[in-house]
């Protein structure tokens, strides 16, 4: 045009404008207005609307304001058209548009070298704007800026002078008050609508089915899905993407395969994105087949991109449904487009893997990869190395890092950190040294959680310079010392017994901005009780109760220290709060309390305590088992007895914990709960209850003075043909005692005497107590070797011959001769 003295024109800049705009060129493009205004001319209200959407597609909404006041004033400032070329817009996409060439060199081109000069903005009348493309434009524009007054202005000035209006004004007015949280004004706009006799179109729908599906109104928005049918509109991608996006967040299954069966009657396809979402809600749900399904069905007639599959993958994986992530990644691909496996999705496998904790594969996978010619990104080497140094394999954590360095790829903190920190905990601390020094000279600088790590590890291993070089390095490198490395270090101040260290880092601790935290304070009431300081540990704990920050770890802390110096009605106290307040939620915390009650021989709260335990679920464990049998001990519950259940629970058992509470309830006289409890065990799932579940409940039912019961158990053992052992024949005489079966004493007393059964001095004991409840003396024919004063003393009683009818004590000791 220049070449040919074709004199540009306002509809040629308006066009020059918008083109460069489209193309992320904002800067460049308001340099035209520049050019035009030394040409002579003056914008134009189309050449005005573009730069202002140009501008609002930047999100520079306040120059764009500015330009658009100057412009209906009669005048452009042409200092705001310069721009200082270093700084960069932010494009509507996120990415950043700089100036290429600089203004000296734009204005030096052949363009500028002819023609006219800058009009006087005096000449120029005030401008209005007259077109509906304008105010929409306007409208738009400060309905993204949150000027809300500045947009219903515009809107008003727009129906005040005439200008007509369109959907695309009601529809943008509609997304803007909906928007800011106005669903009222929004609803009233779409009747003023209707009422101008514009009628709404699906995009108008659309709008309002998105803000009710934010503000989670459901049932409005499926509303807004059936209107646009109902006003014999077609719904679009657009539609069914917000409309599934809603549906599936709230996992709403029914409706969604309705309005899945009604696209399928009007041959209309799901689109990816939408599929994304209705896998995800069944992998939600863990319909897994369902979910195959739809992805089958889809991958008949379309090829999801390598993105959604990455992401559907990702949802699988969350769920830890690796196999069927693995699956959608191995799945067969479309040749025709030579489709290939992308980085994303190698790096989404690879991390469903690590969640499985399938580290050998995501290995594997990590250099199949390179095999079929996809390179790792930085993104997988951080992927996998901190995978790695999460399940402590620091040793192939650690050569991925060197290979990532040789790469040219630099671990960022997290990554290195990662290292560090599995060196840590491991003990390895020259190792975790070397890697923070390898962090140096990448140049990464180590933030504090990397420095938290060194300490910690140091601390730990109760290398108290170490950890207090690095505390040093940490504050010189100018990073703020948090309340987690204070913490620690006043852990390690207290193992080895320093109290001046201790207080040194307390007073730290005070003085950091905001209060102690929670973690901080329990830090202070531990370290004050290893040392012993009880009043020091019991004001902290008292300040802290009053700020009504404590937690269960505070009053655990509190109440071991007052049970570990013999204070156990403060203890017991302190336990009786943790009650009341709700603070036993998990078996740490309760066995804490259940040991308080047993050290004060509280029993029965011990009972109520562990039945609670059991009612929400909370899973016993090893310490809990242990209590119990020490409850079982103190109430001389059978050596035996006590080491059968040891073993079973060591064993693994199923029952094992079950027999042992149940014992304990009888033991304790609790016979209901321990009849109820036993009935439980007897009829539970387990297969081939061995000796160890019966000879509890056969002890049970006789503690209950149910010996008919206790000896029908007995007989079902051995119809299970499960052997007696030395524990059932205590309990067996025990019953036969306590029922007054003396025949029955006498029977086991005979296979003791004539060696059948093992020798035991708790059986020989049940036997002395057997004939006491039967009201017959014992005499013991066969001397046992057992170092009992009580045993020797029995030997000169009155003797019961305990023989076979009509044998006298010469043929008894004949026949075990």
């Amino acid at each position: 045009m220049a070449k040919n003295n074709v004199l540009p024109t306002n509809n040629t800049y308006s066009m020059l404008v918008d083109c460069y705009g489209k193309a992320g060129l904002a800067k460049e493009a308001l340099l035209w207005i520049k050019h035009m205004m030394m040409r002579g001319f003056f914008p134009d209200e189309v050449t005005m609307s573009t730069v202002v959407k140009v501008l609002k597609e930047v999100r520079e909404f306040d120059r764009a304001d500015r330009f658009y006041k100057n412009w209906h004033g009669g005048k452009v400032d042409l200092d705001d058209l310069d721009f200082d070329t270093s700084s960069a817009f932010t494009t509507a996409d996120g990415s950043k548009s700089s100036v290429p060439i600089s203004l000296k060199q734009f204005l030096s081109t052949e363009l500028f070298k002819i023609g006219g000069g800058i009009r006087d903005s005096n000449d120029i009348e005030n401008q209005n704007p007259l077109s509906t493309f304008t105010y929409n434009t306007l409208i738009d524009l400060y309905g993204k800026a949150g000027r809300l007054q500045d947009a219903a202005d515009v809107f008003v000035d727009m129906m005040k002078s005439g200008v007509a209006l369109d959907s695309c004004t009601f529809n943008t007015m509609i997304s803007i008050s909906g928007r800011h949280g106005n669903l009222l004004e929004a609803e009233s706009l779409l009747v003023k609508m209707e009422e101008k006799g514009i009628s709404p179109n699906t995009r108008t729908y659309n709008i309002l089915l998105s803000l009710y599906a934010n503000a989670g109104n459901i049932d409005a928005a499926v509303s807004c899905y059936r209107r646009i049918e109902e006003a014999g509109l077609v719904p679009n991608v657009v539609t069914y993407i917000a409309l599934f996006g809603v549906l599936c967040t709230e996992n709403m299954v029914q409706v969604v395969e309705a309005v899945i069966d009604e696209m399928e009657k009007s041959s209309v396809s799901i689109n990816e994105r939408s599929l994304l979402d209705i896998v995800k809600m069944y992998v939600n749900e863990g319909d897994l087949d369902k979910a195959n399904d739809l992805l089958e069905k889809f991958q008949m007639n379309w090829e999801p991109s390598s993105k959604i599959c990455a992401s559907i993958m990702d949802a699988f994986a969350e769920k830890g449904y690796w196999a069927e992530a693995e699956s959608m990644f191995y799945r067969k691909r479309d040749m025709a487009q030579l489709q290939k496996r992308d980085i994303v999705e190698f790096n989404v496998m690879i991390k469903a893997y690590g969640k499985a904790k399938l580290y050998d594969k995501a290995v594997s996978l990590f250099e199949e990869m390179k095999n079929q010619g996809v390179w790792p990104n930085d993104n997988t080497y951080r992927s996998i190395i901190q995978m790695l140094s999460g399940a402590d394999l620091v040793d192939q954590a650690r050569s991925l890092t060197v290979e990532m360095l040789e790469m040219g790829f630099k671990p960022d903190c997290k990554t290195f950190s990662a290292v560090i920190g599995c060196y840590a905990r491991l003990g390895q601390l020259s190792e975790a040294v070397d890697v923070y020094q390898e962090m140096l000279r990448a140049g990464v600088k180590p933030n504090e959680v990397v420095y938290g790590s060194i300490i910690n590890g140091f601390a730990e291993h109760g290398s108290l310079d170490e950890a207090l070089q690095y505390f040093h390095l940490m504050k010189e490198s100018g990073l703020s010392v948090n309340l987690v490395v204070l913490s620690t270090l006043l852990k390690s101040y207290s193992k080895v017994g320093d109290l001046e260290g201790v207080m040194s880092i307390y007073e730290q601790m005070q003085n950091m901005e905001g209060s102690l935290d929670l973690v901080a304070s329990n830090s202070m009431i531990t370290a004050f009780a290893e040392l012993g300081l009880v009043s020091e540990a019991k004001q902290t704990f008292e300040n802290l109760k009053e700020t009504g920050c404590t937690n269960s770890t505070s009053y655990e802390i509190i109440m071991d220290l007052y049970k570990d110096v013999g204070l156990i009605d403060e203890a017991i106290k302190i336990a009786e709060e943790m009650k009341l307040l709700g603070l036993l939620n998990d078996c740490v915390s309760y066995n804490k309390v259940l040991i308080c009650y047993a050290v004060n021989k509280q029993y029965h709260e011990c009972v109520e305590l562990l039945r609670e335990m059991i009612s929400k679920k909370i899973l016993l464990n090893g310490r809990t088992f242990n209590l119990l049998l020490t409850i079982l001990k103190k109430g001389e519950f059978p050596t035996e007895a006590i080491v059968q259940l040891e073993s079973c629970y060591q064993e693994g058992k199923p029952y094992a914990l079950q027999a042992t509470y149940t014992a304990m309830y009888s033991l304790l006289g609790m016979h209901a709960l321990a009849l109820e409890s036993c009935q439980t065990l007897l009829e539970s799932e387990v297969e081939n209850l061995d000796s160890a579940a019966y000879n509890v409940a056969i002890y049970v039912y006789t503690s209950a003075g149910y010996f008919e019961k206790a000896l029908n158990i007995y007989m079902k053992m051995r119809d299970k043909r499960v052997e007696p052992d030395i524990v059932t024949h205590i309990n067996l005489v025990v019953c036969y005692g306590k029922a007054g079966m003396v025949e029955g004493v006498k029977k086991i007393h005979r296979l003791l005497e004539y060696g059948e059964i093992e020798q035991s001095e708790s059986l020989l004991q049940a036997i002395k107590y057997a004939y006491k409840h039967c009201n017959r003396k014992f005499r013991r024919v066969m001397r046992f070797n057992f170092d009992s004063e009580e045993n020797s003393e029995d030997e000169s009683e009155t003797e019961y011959d305990v023989g076979s009818e009509g044998e006298t004590e010469y043929d008894v000791r004949s026949k075990i001769e």
